[in-house]
């Protein structure tokens, strides 16, 4: 009777532990529900994805920032760049978790708004960085962003233009690689790619097909542009993953050397090829900066302070 009286003592204790266990709560203070285990406002870095070294570069950068200026940093990313649903999912449970300010690249420009109000209802500032969000659905929606932080793509797509062109004498056959359609990003470059091109009567683009910013992508997209179109004399790839996987289609095909490869983002193994001469040229943007300015300017936010609605991240041609 003893050993009985013991046991079901000893369940009703666990009992009762299991009860207060599933019925903790976190504090509810302004503090607490923005900030960190010591007090520090937590800064999520939502990007599109960190098999990206351009994302790599920009987490890099952001951990930097955040570290110097004493917040705590959570980045979060999907698998793929093009799983704009994960990169959703994510965002909201960061919302849930009431963090202090939400930094996002997006993958989708349209698909990221309803996100971005629920985020405006929860208080939590949002800073865009890299892709714009759709600025004509924003609205819409009634939405609204603290800043945008990153390079003018439109510029950069004219520069590849203006150098395939000159590299080309102005007459040649050309094929695009382009990102995820409907992507702000990669629809700027490709613009100002075309009308950089639009000025050569001798150059035509033969050929422009998503690649959805991925290397296998870029290889498999680009064979079968070769096969069938073999007299293309240059690409324009609307990032370096996507071009550095054409150069693989083009060693394939036996062409190394004989088509101008273009890429963006400037990433070290497109700076490799380019030393190397399987790439002619990359687009630099400095996706660091991106992400320690990020943090920067949430940091100002949560300090009361005043931001640019826009801030610059300069472009350059790498060759």
């Amino acid at each position: 009777m003893k050993t009985n009286r013991l046991f079901t003592l000893s369940l009703i204790v666990g009992a009762v532990a299991l009860l207060a266990g599933c019925n903790r709560t976190e504090p509810t203070s302004a503090t607490s529900s923005a900030g960190a285990p010591g007090g520090k406002p937590i800064i999520a870095l939502v990007v599109k994805t960190l098999n990206n070294p351009f994302f790599i570069d920009m987490q890099k950068g952001a951990e930097e920032a955040a570290k110097r200026l004493g917040v705590t940093l959570v980045v979060q990313a999907a698998d793929r760049e093009i799983d704009v649903e994960r990169q959703m999912q994510i965002i909201e449970n960061l919302i849930e978790r009431k963090i202090a300010v939400l930094c996002i690249t997006p993958s989708g420009s349209r698909e990221i708004v309803p996100v971005i109000v629920k985020a405006n209802k929860a208080g939590i500032p949002v800073v865009i960085v890299d892709t714009r969000a759709d600025e004509r659905a924003l609205a819409a929606a009634g939405g609204k962003i603290a800043t945008f932080i990153g390079s003018d793509n439109y510029d950069g797509g004219k520069l590849a233009g203006a150098f395939v062109a000159e590299k080309l004498g102005g007459k040649g056959n050309i094929a695009v690689l382009e990102g995820i359609p409907g992507h702000e990003t990669g629809d700027a470059r490709l613009r100002g790619f075309r009308e950089s091109v639009a000025k050569f009567p001798g150059l035509k683009i033969v050929a422009s097909q998503p690649a959805n910013w991925e290397r296998d992508q870029g290889f498999n997209v680009f064979q079968n542009i070769l096969q069938s179109n073999p007299t293309v004399t240059a690409l324009f790839a609307c990032n370096d993953l996507m071009a550095l996987g054409a150069t693989e289609a083009i060693a394939a095909a036996g062409k190394t050397g004989k088509i101008v490869v273009v890429g963006f983002d400037a990433q070290p193994e497109a700076r490799a090829a380019i030393t190397k001469g399987t790439m002619a040229a990359t687009v630099a943007q400095f996706a660091t900066r991106m992400g320690s300015t990020a943090v920067e300017n949430a940091v100002k936010l949560l300090a009361g302070e005043k931001i640019a609605d826009f801030t610059p991240v300069p472009i350059e041609l790498v060759k």
